[in-house]
């Protein structure tokens, strides 16, 4: 999807995909990845996203990646802090102590970037991306990350014949499909949110799910075999 697309959500504050609270699959899950608490986190995609904040709570410096310029100023602004702001090209810079935001496009990331990011978390960059472009971002992580690296990714399921997306659905077949060649792939939790679901019921949908996996980027093929 082109730029404007998003930097228009933005400017129309069409930002359905903005939670207001900490997602709660984070909670449950991130002690699952077993971080020591002082690794650095990648958040692709970030927007103002308040998970931020909870990982630099639990001791993580952050990175975080977006496009649109008045998410990262917003961010700062309802978290109350002072960002320091560095101009430039590829990325604008917004950092605060050990919490960065860099304004621009994630695949214009080096993996000289992102080599100190042993963790990343993925709540909404997947799923926010067509299929084609899903697949670039996904050569893109393995680009990204070194051995051992791991991501905790939330997908949704629906039928995508029902509705356009962003978000688009995302199964468990489309993430092995696209990871499995250089990440152990661990399927840890569906969330059977149905047709009554708010969500489900504004957009039409007859069915919807939640994914929850594990990545961890290993140097050799990698099969589904729920351990890592």
């Amino acid at each position: 999807m082109h730029h404007e697309f998003w930097q228009d959500r933005w400017t129309r504050n069409e930002i359905g995909f903005h939670q207001d609270s900490i997602n709660q699959y984070l909670v449950d899950f991130w002690s699952t990845l077993s971080p020591s608490g002082n690794e650095s986190v990648l958040v692709p995609l970030c927007g103002k996203s308040h998970d931020i904040l909870w990982l630099n709570q639990k001791g993580h410096a952050v990175l975080g990646v977006e496009l649109s310029d008045m998410a990262c100023r917003d961010f700062f602004l309802e978290s109350k802090l002072n960002a320091t702001v560095t101009p430039g090209s590829p990325f604008t810079t917004y950092i605060h102590d050990d919490i960065q935001l860099w304004c621009g496009d994630f695949f214009a990331l080096s993996p000289q970037d992102t080599a100190h990011c042993k963790l990343i978390f993925d709540r909404a960059a997947l799923i926010a991306l067509p299929s084609e472009t899903r697949q670039l971002y996904a050569a893109q992580l393995k680009s990204l990350t070194q051995n051992g690296a791991k991501i905790l990714l939330v997908t949704m399921e629906y039928p995508q014949a029902e509705m356009d997306g962003p978000p688009f659905s995302v199964p468990s077949e489309e993430v092995h499909q696209l990871f499995q060649s250089h990440f152990t792939i661990r399927h840890l939790h569906t969330q059977e949110l149905g047709r009554d679901d708010p969500f489900a019921k504004r957009k039409g949908l007859s069915q919807l799910q939640e994914h929850v996996f594990i990545l961890q980027r290993s140097t050799g093929k990698s099969t589904e075999s729920g351990l890592l």
